[in-house]
């Protein structure tokens, strides 16, 4: 593995940012960190994780693969196969024993042409990151639905309010009201 170069992951992740025309705040937000972690993530002053690269490289739109291979996690000479292994590790459709297996026979065909192994994400990677994508996909889908129910309450108190406030006028003004040409009186006979 390559030693962690910040200050190289900061600069591409720059122009990245540039060239998908995203202000720090904007990239920060919808990467899903804080604006000065970025930051200094941009100025080679932290080192981000790899799930942390991951949010950022979805919002950017590039594959983290790329990230990762900036930031030192990743060999570049890995990249050819880590595409492999992270789509068959996060297939939803197949269960545990049948990625590992895959990634076997996908090894084992990779050692027959010559082609050095090295499954940089494993098993346990591959189910943190999904699990953290689950995680931040459910605290969107609450924080809308709380926000959807506060609505509702506050349209819901309106209405209770207006009705109160309409059975609190007294019986007394309500006939005096039905009486008068043009009043309630006159809608209800169809005036």
């Amino acid at each position: 593995m390559a030693s962690l170069n910040v200050g190289n992951l900061g600069e591409y992740l720059r122009e990245q940012r540039r060239s998908a025309q995203l202000s720090l705040r904007q990239l920060a937000e919808a990467a899903g960190v804080s604006n000065p972690y970025l930051s200094q993530i941009e100025r080679g002053l932290r080192k981000p994780s790899a799930d942390i690269l991951q949010q950022i490289a979805k919002a950017l739109q590039i594959s983290a693969e790329t990230l990762y291979v900036q930031a030192g996690i990743l060999d570049e000479r890995d990249q050819n196969g880590i595409e492999v292994r992270t789509a068959i590790l996060t297939d939803p459709t197949i269960n545990e024993k049948q990625k590992q297996v895959l990634l076997q026979i996908y090894e084992s065909f990779r050692k027959e042409n010559g082609v050095a192994d090295g499954p940089v994400v494993d098993a346990a990677q591959a189910s943190q990151a999904k699990k953290a994508a689950a995680a931040r996909t459910a605290a969107k889908k609450a924080a809308a639905k709380k926000a959807a129910t506060r609505v509702a309450d506050a349209v819901a108190e309106t209405v209770a309010a207006r009705t109160r406030a309409l059975k609190s006028v007294p019986a007394k003004d309500k006939q005096h009201n039905q009486d008068k040409p043009g009043g309630d009186g006159d809608l209800a006979a169809g005036a």
